[in-house]
């Protein structure tokens, strides 16, 4: 029996269909909303979850240092750490990023624990500064503190002690600055004045003794367990006891940009980049449409440029290692045999040792071998140029009238004196060199002299005729003399 309503009967079956699929259409949704759900759940117990953030300082101080500090300590304060350590092992560095990361730590919202470990590590010179500003400061067995003193240099980058005024103004204003944080933290002020006025220097065990630091402790686990229930003053005056024993730690690594512009705030990478930088521009400009060596050349420049934006520069040492590679330009355009160019090495020589500031730390000077490899790739690279200038000189001509001139051709239609000739792949008008005399169709004839479109011909000898076929057997290109010559024409008209 066939059903009442049978369109009825078909639109709700597929209707139900339909909605009995209909939830496997959504499992996809499903499984991200819990994916995501998870996520939010594991964030939320590491927010509630006792853990301390964790940073290595392991180079010189430079303004990328102090961004990486200043952004490990927002996270550790985003995602509610109990305490931030920071490992340190660093020579030094620039006071103004020394600067820079004091106040990121007197700042931050959660108490900042600093650690010069591992064994053989130290903290010296702007270190010193960094260690007392901690809320925490700890050493590990085998490391040392101190050298705290300012440095001076004259423009050849040699350490020297500078003005008296000057001297004892910076060496004031270090004192003052290391005193005010002795106080701040409860620490031995006198031996901080020592170390910034006459650069002394101590072990861990002395700098626990000496209430230089609060303790010392052979590993990062060790010295969570021992300042667990410490309390510290944070930035507002308030007072927070920290809770570290078993607690987790996690580690926040520099980014990938981080490292590649710790890696440029290297002043003898600024140098390198800023030297291959103007060598790329000079060949792009020297030979337009090379491309390769004027891309190149712009990316070093402008990665040069910000490297020297980090680092005290001396500017007039820039200038003068540009002024060099004007010289080596000039020198392609005017007959200086090479003056200029000579010129251009004591420039650039001069200004590679004045590039670094005279206020700059030891570390931060260039490398003189570096400089006196680069200056000797330099000295190279011109004596190549001007190897092929040379050759380029006394190579014989393939272009124009000077290329016919000497040439071995046939004689096409005999000459008497007036025939043809075939000369370059191409049917020249030609005439004997003495306007007398005949030449037989089918002669070897070497062309002496070119008179706007006709040659001047002459048999050829035996000698000549083996160099010419010598010369094809070689592979030597053979211009189209006639298209050149009529170019040459055009032009002058």
């Amino acid at each position: 029996m066939m059903p009442a309503y049978p369109q009825f009967h078909d639109t709700f079956s597929r209707t139900s269909s339909i909605r009995w699929r209909r939830p496997s259409s959504w499992l996809p949704f499903i499984y991200l909303f819990l994916a995501l759900t998870s996520l939010f759940s594991a964030d939320l117990v590491r927010a509630d979850s006792k853990h301390v953030d964790v940073i290595t300082i392991d180079d010189t101080i430079t303004p990328v240092m102090e961004h990486y500090l200043a952004r490990a300590i927002g996270d550790a304060e985003d995602d509610g750490a109990t305490a931030f350590v920071v490992q340190l092992n660093t020579p030094g560095g620039l006071s103004s990023a020394m600067d820079d990361m004091v106040q990121d730590i007197l700042q931050s919202k959660v108490p900042v624990v600093v650690y010069v470990s591992p064994r053989g590590a130290r903290a010296a010179s702007a270190g010193v500064y960094i260690t007392y500003a901690a809320h925490v400061a700890a050493m590990a067995p085998g490391t040392n503190i101190g050298s705290a003193s300012p440095i001076f240099m004259d423009e050849s980058g040699n350490v020297t002690d500078g003005s008296d005024t000057l001297r004892k103004k910076v060496e004031n204003d270090a004192v003052a600055q290391i005193t005010n944080l002795a106080n701040l933290r409860g620490r031995n002020a006198a031996w901080a004045e020592d170390a910034v006025r006459n650069a002394v220097n101590i072990t861990a065990d002395q700098a626990v003794q000496m209430d230089v630091v609060d303790l010392e402790a052979p590993d990062l686990n060790t010295l969570l367990d021992q300042i667990d229930g410490m309390t510290v003053q944070m930035y507002d005056n308030s007072t927070m006891a920290m809770q570290t024993k078993d607690a987790e730690t996690g580690t926040i690594d520099m980014s990938f940009l981080e490292s590649f512009l710790q890696l440029l705030a290297e002043p003898t990478v600024a140098y390198i980049l800023l030297s291959f930088g103007m060598l790329g521009l000079f060949l792009e400009l020297t030979h337009p449409g090379v491309i390769v060596p004027g891309v190149v050349g712009g990316l070093c420049l402008l990665l040069g440029l910000y490297s020297l934006g980090t680092l005290p520069v001396n500017w007039t040492g820039v200038l003068l290692i540009v002024f060099a590679f004007i010289l080596f330009a000039a020198d392609l355009y005017v007959p200086s045999f090479g003056t200029l160019t000579i010129g251009g090495i004591f420039s650039f020589v001069i200004g590679s040792y004045l590039l670094i500031g005279s206020n700059a730390p030891p570390g931060f000077q260039v490398s003189r071998p570096v400089i006196w490899t680069m200056t000797g790739c330099l000295i190279v690279f011109f004596l190549w140029l001007a190897s092929l200038v040379v050759r380029t000189r006394f190579r014989p001509p393939y272009t124009g009238k000077q290329a016919l001139v000497g040439a071995i051709g046939e004689v096409r239609h005999a000459l008497s004196p007036n025939g043809m000739v075939f000369v370059f792949g191409e049917l020249w008008s030609a005439t004997t060199t003495d306007g007398t005399g005949e030449i037989p169709l089918g002669t070897p004839v070497a062309v002496t002299a070119v008179q706007g479109m006709k040659l001047r011909v002459r048999p050829a000898t035996e000698q000549e005729v083996s160099r010419d076929i010598a010369r094809r057997a070689a592979g030597e290109p053979y211009p189209t003399a006639r298209t050149t010559q009529l170019a040459e024409q055009s032009v002058k008209v």
